[in-house]
């Protein structure tokens, strides 16, 4: 499956647009690792903890477009996007997008 932030992939022609490929996960704060990120506020720095979550997040979701394009008979997905919202206090969804299409 190739994965392409652009509308076109170079060396190939789209011959056909199959629908929009989505993959979202929703992921919350654990305490453990709140505990930690609020003495990571008081001396300041990255926090890793929350920046592992939001890649496995971001790879999960991924995944999943990747799933429903292959659902679609795509051969690749164009113009791929992340969004990520709140859906309540201490849970964001991160959902990734694109077109599924056919290339030759």
């Amino acid at each position: 499956m190739i994965i392409s932030t652009t509308e076109k992939i170079p060396g190939k022609e789209i011959v056909e647009i199959l629908g929009i490929a989505r993959g979202s996960t929703v992921r919350a704060r654990n305490i453990g690792r709140d505990i930690f990120a609020g003495l990571k506020n008081i001396v300041g720095g990255e926090i890793s903890e929350y920046t592992k979550l939001q890649a496995q997040s971001r790879e999960q979701a991924l995944q999943r477009m990747i799933n429903d394009a292959q659902n679609l008979n795509a051969d690749a997905i164009v113009n791929v996007r992340f969004s990520t919202s709140m859906i309540m206090q201490g849970a964001s969804e991160i959902l990734a997008y694109g077109t599924a299409v056919r290339i030759r």
